[in-house]
Order: structure tokens, then C-alpha cells, then sequence
């Protein structure tokens, strides 16, 4: 078809355009949708908007129409005499939601909504549970920004109840910044990231392994079999309390498993617990096309492992050296430690041909930060308060796959991806 054959638009209304906002409540049935536009067909009015909420069986409705003649008439005709009229549309609206025990609210007005702000965030919150106080300090620091909610959103209600706010009118930094201290504070979490298409093309997620993918301490586990746990431990608060670095800490309590049989790894790797939620959320995310992979400061002997058993893509971490079958007490080629995370990071990203600003990482501990903030989202995962304030978001709850509704993703959507994966 030649653009001289395109029939004029009709649909997107002048600003001095008569329209009315049709609004329809009651109780959710088969058919309201189609019935209800089923009625206004016949007064040739133009659809310019959509919207309908069914909560715990109620539906809400709204639809934004041109007025009777109206469309004619913006064609540059004026409205034909003797035509329909908008109190013939009030008439028959009501009664067709009469006689199915619905009401109706019809609303005259002149042109399509109001247009948005500049700036476009969103704003999901997780809350186990989510209290009614919660969400109106949240609502208030939006509005307190200058932002305006145009939409809400349940994006699941199991294992926490998360939902989504579409805010417009201010700056995402500006809202993040005055969210942050919400969070804490409310006992909620709250993550805010910039609306758009580059949402859904995040496509490399990179977790740490260590309290996050897994809730043990590897070099714990190997240590109890070695009888120095009670070392290993002492050398893991010298390195808290900042006395010794990743990297000195990493060779102290690795020196204390020499001599330990290597068959103690298989040992090991049987007594890896996952995080609660970690299957679900790598099932999504590969059903989805995301690549992930781990980073650690601990070992391959376990990394490796779990890439296999989770079909992970990418995986990296120190190796423990191993000679005539025993653990020598020490490790192999180049540390991954702090600055070393964020720099696989960068190769990870580099190799799944994503952008940094479209990767997402999560950790736990001060060691992941650089990672973190290197991520296009960095999630902080039950991280002690210095971590938490230093990353993007925090998820304070055990389930690891609740870092996809941070994502946009759905609790329908984990549903039907675990459904696709059995």
C-alpha cells in the first residue's frame, strides 16, 4: 500500500478532541471486555485507551474513547446531523452494565491523557510481607521527588509479595537516591532502575557462590574434614576485622589443608547445600536466554561442579593444588579476589557479547563490591549494612530467586518456565 492509499489516522485524538473515559466495576466474568466494546462498536467511537485490574474477583474496567461524531469530524468533516449522540452512548453503556450487574461511570473530557514527565523508572519493591504503611512512605517519597505514579503492578505474591510502581516525572538517580534510605528503615526492598527495552536485554547475570548461590563456606567444609575449622575460622575474622586481605587470607587458611586427601573433594561437593530458590532462578533465566555464571574466591574443585550440575555458562574461581593425591596448600594460578571478580565480570560480558550496563551481579560479601558496582544492576544478597548501602539493591529475604522480580519477571513467568523445564 502507497502512503497516498493509507487510510487517514482516526485513533490518536487532537487536543481539543472530544473523548470520554468509560469506566466499568463489579464483579469479573467471562465476556465483560468483549461485551463492553461490543456496545460502543456500535457508536463508531475510536479506541485511544486501554486498562483493566481484576483484584480477588473485582474487575476495574477503563476505557478512553473518542466521543460519537468525533472521529468524523477531526477526519475534517464536520459531525453528521442526526447521528448517534453521546447521550445515546451514556443510555445504552448503562444499561448493558445493568443488566449484568456491574456500574458504569462515564467521564467527558477533551483529548487523550495527559502526557508523562520526562524520566521513566520503575520501582519494584519485595516485602515479607509488604505492610499498608510500607507502601504509602514509598508512595510519598515518590511524590516528594516531583515523580508522578502512572501504574501498579503485582509481579508476585509467593515467597514475598513484590510489586512494581511505573513512576515518570523525575530523574532515576534522583529517585534512587531518595528510596535508599526507605528501605532499611521500612523493612522492605527496594530496587529502582530506569524504564525501557534494555530492561529485558540484562542478558548475563553473574552471581558469587559463597553464601549466595550456595549457603555454605566452601573452605569451611573442607576445613571440618582437615579438623581446622576452629583456625580457619580465626583466620576469616582476622581477615573481617581488616588485620590480612583476601588474598593473605586466602593462603593462610588454604595452607592449613595441606596434606588432606583429594578424595575429600567428591566430600565436598555432596555437601554443598544450594540456596533456596537458586535452581529456580537459573532455570528462568537460561529458559529466558540469559547466560549466567559464578565468580568465587573459593575453589574450581566445587565451581566446576555446580556449572555441570546447573548448566551454568560461565564459571571461575582459585584452583587448590593437588600433588600425589593430596592437597598441597596452596593454589594455582592468578587469585580471583575483589578486583578480580569485577574483571571476570568484564570477560564474562565480554564473551556473551552483553554490555556492562546490561550485565546484573549479586553477592554477599565487601569482596563482591567491585563487581557490583562494575554491573549494570548490582544485587546485594543478605549482605552485612556495608554492602547493602554500597550496592545497587538489596534483597534481604533467603530466596534467591526473588532477584527476578527485580528483572520484571513474573511470578507466572517462574511458573511457566518450570513447567516448560519438567
Amino acid at each position: 500500500m502507497s502512503a497516498s492509499q493509507i487510510p487517514p489516522a482516526t485513533a490518536t485524538p487532537g487536543d481539543d478532541t472530544p473523548t470520554l473515559l468509560v469506566k466499568i466495576f463489579g464483579k469479573d466474568r467471562p465476556g465483560i471486555t468483549a461485551g463492553l466494546f461490543d456496545t460502543l462498536a456500535a457508536y463508531s467511537v475510536d479506541v485511544i485507551d486501554i486498562e483493566q485490574v481484576v483484584t480477588r474477583g473485582r474487575i476495574t474496567l477503563c476505557a478512553l474513547v473518542t466521543s460519537p461524531g468525533a472521529a468524523a469530524a477531526s477526519a475534517a468533516s464536520p459531525a453528521p446531523r442526526g447521528g448517534p449522540t453521546e447521550g445515546d452512548l451514556r443510555a445504552t453503556v448503562h444499561s448493558w452494565a445493568e443488566s449484568l450487574h456491574l456500574q458504569a461511570e462515564i467521564i467527558s473530557g477533551i483529548g487523550d491523557n495527559r502526557p508523562r514527565g520526562t524520566g521513566r523508572s520503575l520501582v519494584t519493591v519485595l516485602g515479607h510481607p509488604l505492610t499498608a504503611e510500607s507502601a504509602a512512605a514509598i508512595a510519598a517519597s515518590i511524590t516528594g521527588t516531583g515523580g508522578n505514579i502512572d501504574r501498579i503492578f503485582r509481579l508476585a505474591k509467593y515467597p514475598v509479595t513484590a510489586v512494581e510502581f511505573a513512576v515518570s516525572g523525575v530523574p532515576t538517580e534522583t529517585l534512587r537516591t531518595a528510596l535508599a534510605t526507605q528501605s532499611a528503615a521500612l523493612g522492605v526492598d527496594i530496587a529502582v532502575a530506569a524504564a525501557g527495552l534494555h530492561r529485558r536485554a540484562q542478558r548475563l547475570v553473574v552471581m558469587d557462590v559463597d553464601s549466595t548461590l550456595i549457603q555454605d563456606e566452601v573452605i569451611e567444609l573442607f576445613a571440618a574434614h582437615a579438623g581446622c575449622a576452629d583456625q580457619v575460622t580465626e583466620v576469616t575474622a582476622a581477615a573481617m576485622r581488616g588485620e590480612l586481605d583476601f588474598e593473605q587470607s586466602l593462603h593462610a587458611r588454604v595452607a592449613l589443608l595441606a596434606g588432606l586427601d583429594a578424595s575429600v573433594v567428591d566430600k565436598v561437593r555432596a555437601e554443598v547445600r544450594l540456596t533456596p530458590g537458586a535452581r529456580t532462578l537459573i532455570r528462568t533465566l537460561k529458559l529466558l536466554g540469559f547466560q549466567v555464571g559464578v565468580v568465587s574466591g573459593g575453589f574450581t574443585q566445587v565451581t566446576d561442579d555446580l556449572k555441570e550440575r546447573l548448566g551454568l555458562d560461565f564459571a571461575s574461581a582459585n584452583t587448590l593444588e593437588v600433588v600425589d593425591g593430596r592437597l598441597t596448600g596452596r593454589v594455582t594460578g592468578e587469585v580471583v579476589d575483589r578486583a578480580g571478580k569485577a574483571r571476570l565480570l568484564r570477560r564474562f560480558a565480554a564473551e556473551a557479547g552483553v554490555p556492562l550496563s546490561q550485565t546484573v551481579a549479586i553477592g554477599d560479601g565487601a569482596n563482591d563490591l567491585d563487581m557490583l558496582n562494575a554491573a549494570g544492576l548490582g544485587v546485594a544478597f543478605n549482605a552485612k549494612p556495608g554492602v547493602r548501602e554500597a550496592a545497587h539493591t538489596a534483597v534481604n529475604v533467603p530466596f534467591l530467586d526473588t532477584v527476578l522480580y527485580l528483572l520484571g519477571i513474573t511470578r507466572e513467568e517462574v511458573e511457566a518456565a518450570d513447567t516448560l523445564a519438567d
